[in-house]
């Protein structure tokens, strides 16, 4: 089993940017696909960035593509998201999950999830 806690959230201004952190406790990290996704208001929750367990596969949301960059320190347990060229629409709670599943990020049904993280972007 695998708890997740996200960080880095906050208020920013359009264009500006942030960078998003996810940090496991227990052990076997490296044995997890991670996942970042989100959940704007009064929209249902959506898949933005996954990577694979060694880190060596990525895969994003169109919205996000070229934007935002999702990479993983299996040594520190944590998972992040440097999201830049922030917009107004990218506002929403943010959530990091986890799952041993060996299938492309954005097709897993996760099975571990963090509490979230709040980012508001500002026009």
């Amino acid at each position: 089993q695998v708890q997740l806690v996200e960080s880095g959230g906050g208020l920013v201004q359009a264009g500006g940017s942030l960078r998003l952190s996810c940090a496991a406790s227990g052990r076997s990290f490296s044995r997890y696909a991670m996942g970042w996704f989100r959940q704007g208001p009064g929209k249902e929750r959506e898949f933005v960035a996954g990577i694979s367990r060694s880190g060596a596969y990525t895969d994003y949301a169109d919205s996000v593509q070229g934007r935002f960059t999702i990479s993983r320190d299996n040594a520190k347990n944590t998972v992040y998201l440097q999201m830049n060229s922030l917009k107004p629409e990218d506002t929403a709670v943010y959530y990091c999950a986890a799952d041993p599943s060996f299938r492309q990020p954005r097709q897993i049904e996760y099975d571990y999830w963090g509490q979230g993280t709040q980012v508001t972007v500002s026009s």
